[in-house]
């Protein structure tokens, strides 16, 4: 299938919380263990990886590749289990197969028997622990110097301003005390988290901040940064073989949650697509350019009042719907080039106009909205106030993945949310990967291997193949389906 004038593949990661109420079922890092192991040995959706990816953060059977081209894996920073998408090229196969990976996870809980006990959650903050954890996206994009050397000053303002229809909401704030290197006992403790780690940053509440549009915002400290345990920034550079091919690569975003409405998260990853195209088109003006990108972020995601004002680097201040509206007539030269980009066009319009009227009627495509509506239900009918422990619980639940537990998913039973799938297209992404990209050909190779009994050798990665000792097939273009593989394809393992 050929590629559209700016179309690029697409891929989003979600690292996820666990909470067990019943400690003698073990802990969380054991229990993502058994979630993990039960969905490759016993549901046999895919194939655990023989060989370490990383010695020390993916070592042997951490995780693997599945049927529908996703990959499932416990990162051994945090010990969360994560779960990784396929190679898209559409929106609507990455909404169903991120959706897709959330249903593999409830089922394994279920026959596991840890229902009641255990609950994965979707959120990107530990409200009382003071962690963040993150919903990270990446972009095929060009490969060159310029991006991160000139132009992605011009990327910051709409990435930080995008979270007025992005964020996913929270209740309460953080504020990030001190810096400093870790000290020996810290390191001895948690080896793993404090490789390449160059300051630890103490987290307290702020009582400041009742609620505010981001999870992850008060957490950001950096623009770019490449070693980001306690450095996050809003980019993390991976100039990596894994997507580089024909002179494109992998941007890697940290700055991020994770979406519960399927409008809102089809939403943020059009939008971005169509950012990254004027960028490469070098199209967005040099006046949008923020005075203090992290700063912004932090004001906007907190203000309430819904001015949601920023200013730009010659001294000028305009609201974040305004700002998202240049980028929004820039992009409008794309209109008619495909249905998708259409979708986004009319849909991002739609948003930011009914943002300007009122934005708390946009509960039905947008995460924080929904969640401020049902805080405030809860304040109401308890009696409490913003100060109140149990609203971080409810902040939670929303975020809960098991449609019979989740506040959110309550909602959307209710048919209070605007969709952009079918509960088919979610059952069908489990097993069956997007059917344009290279994540088809790999799945192919995994789906064989699954019918041998005990396979004695295989090894499986994005950009490649190996389904016995003597022959690996070569994937690198994500945009091919490597359902045929030639000859061409095939290297001899000596």
């Amino acid at each position: 299938m050929p590629k559209l004038p700016g179309e690029r593949i697409v891929g989003v990661e979600t690292e996820f919380g666990c909470l067990v109420s019943d400690h003698d079922l073990g802990t969380p890092d054991e229990i993502v263990e058994h979630i993990k192991d039960y969905i490759f040995y016993e549901m046999r959706l895919g194939l655990i990886d023989l060989h370490a990816r990383d010695d020390v953060f993916e070592p042997a059977a951490s995780g693997g590749f599945l049927m529908n081209g996703a990959r499932l894996y416990i990162d051994a920073v945090g010990s969360h289990l994560e779960y990784a998408t396929a190679e898209c090229r559409s929106l609507k196969d990455l909404v169903a197969n991120d959706r897709a990976g959330q249903r593999q996870i409830v089922r394994a809980i279920k026959e596991l028997g840890f229902q009641d006990e255990v609950s994965v959650y979707n959120n990107s903050v530990d409200h009382f622990g003071g962690h963040t954890f993150g919903c990270h996206e990446n972009y095929l994009v060009r490969a060159d110097d310029e991006f991160l050397s000139s132009t992605v000053h011009l990327f910051y303002p709409f990435l930080v301003t995008r979270q007025i229809f992005a964020g996913v909401g929270r209740v309460g704030g953080h504020i990030l005390t001190g810096g400093s290197q870790p000290n020996y006992q810290q390191v001895m403790d948690n080896p793993i988290d404090y490789i390449w780690v160059s300051h630890v940053y103490g987290v307290s509440p702020d009582d400041s901040v009742q609620f505010q549009l981001s999870q992850r915002a008060d957490h950001i400290i950096k623009t770019i940064a490449s070693r980001v345990r306690f450095n996050r920034a809003l980019i993390n550079p991976k100039w990596e073989h894994y997507y580089s091919h024909d002179g494109m690569t992998r941007l890697h975003l940290l700055f991020g949650e994770g979406n519960q409405n399927e409008y809102a998260y089809t939403l943020k990853i059009g939008t971005t697509l169509l950012v990254l195209r004027l960028l490469e088109d070098n199209l967005v003006p040099e006046r949008l350019q923020l005075a203090q990108p992290l700063l912004a972020l932090r004001q906007v995601s907190r203000d309430m009042t819904f001015r949601w004002l920023v200013t730009l680097v010659d001294g000028t201040t305009l609201s974040a719907i305004d700002l998202q509206r240049e980028y929004l007539k820039l992009a409008q030269r794309y209109k008619g080039g495909d249905e998708q980009t259409d979708w986004i066009l009319r849909e991002w319009e739609s948003t930011l106009d009914g943002l300007e009227k009122d934005p708390m009627v946009m509960g039905d495509r947008l995460d924080w909205v929904a969640k401020k509506k049902v805080v405030e239900q809860y304040i109401s009918e308890e009696g409490l106030d913003w100060s109140d422990d149990a609203l971080h619980s409810v902040d939670l639940e929303y975020h809960n993945i098991d449609p019979e537990k989740s506040l959110f998913y309550a909602l959307q039973e209710m048919g209070e949310t605007q969709r952009t799938l079918e509960d088919m297209d979610v059952v069908t992404a489990m097993t069956d990967p997007p059917q344009n990209t290279r994540a088809k050909g790999r799945s192919m190779q995994v789906e064989k291997l699954l019918k041998k009994r005990n396979p004695a050798f295989y090894l499986f990665d994005w950009n490649g193949v190996a389904t016995d000792r003597h022959h690996f097939i070569e994937m690198p273009d994500p945009f091919e389906t490597y359902e045929n593989p030639s000859d061409q394809w095939q290297i001899p393992i000596r």
